[in-house]
């Protein structure tokens, strides 16, 4: 099958969505698991992030404490100025920033924080890690904009029919 990303892959992702909702509900999840670690490989060697931000356009990860004092330390704010300043609290009670896109993406699809950007980001899209399996309902969102994601997914539903 080739590199499943092409340009209408968020339509196939979007149909697919039963597929994936069952797989992830039977999933062998020790066979998963070992699989995880190359097909993460894979799917960031055919996807570039800087060509797609989406994560970056549309969402916002929770910024926890450890976070909100990195990356205030390195602007050199004050913690609660930081949070006045590009935080709100969600739903969930967690901090997220106030607006999309996230006011560190650059126009260049860079970080300007990379560095000390939040744990959320630097373990996005949990391709590698049992996130995948056990929050379903994240992976299933995740699925619908972010190619790297779709990439490991249909993979695994490749190996799965075979």
């Amino acid at each position: 099958m080739g590199n499943p990303v092409n340009d209408n892959w968020q339509k196939k992702a979007a149909a697919n969505q039963k597929q994936y909702k069952q797989f992830l509900k039977q999933a062998d999840k020790n066979k998963v698991l070992k699989q995880l670690p190359d097909l993460h490989e894979e799917a960031f060697s055919n996807v570039d992030c800087l060509q797609c931000a989406n994560c970056c356009k549309n969402y916002s990860p929770r910024f926890k404490t450890p976070d909100i004092k990195r990356i205030s330390k390195h602007l050199r704010m004050k913690e609660s100025v930081f949070i006045d300043t590009y935080l709100r609290l969600d739903e969930e009670g967690d901090y997220v920033v106030r607006s999309a896109p996230c006011p560190f993406l650059g126009a260049d699809n860079y970080c300007s924080i990379y560095e000390q950007r939040p744990s959320d980001c630097e373990r996005f899209p949990y391709t590698d890690e049992d996130v995948l399996l056990k929050r379903p309902n994240l992976t299933l969102k995740n699925v619908s904009f972010c190619p790297a994601v779709f990439y490991v997914m249909e993979k695994l539903l490749e190996q799965t029919n075979k």
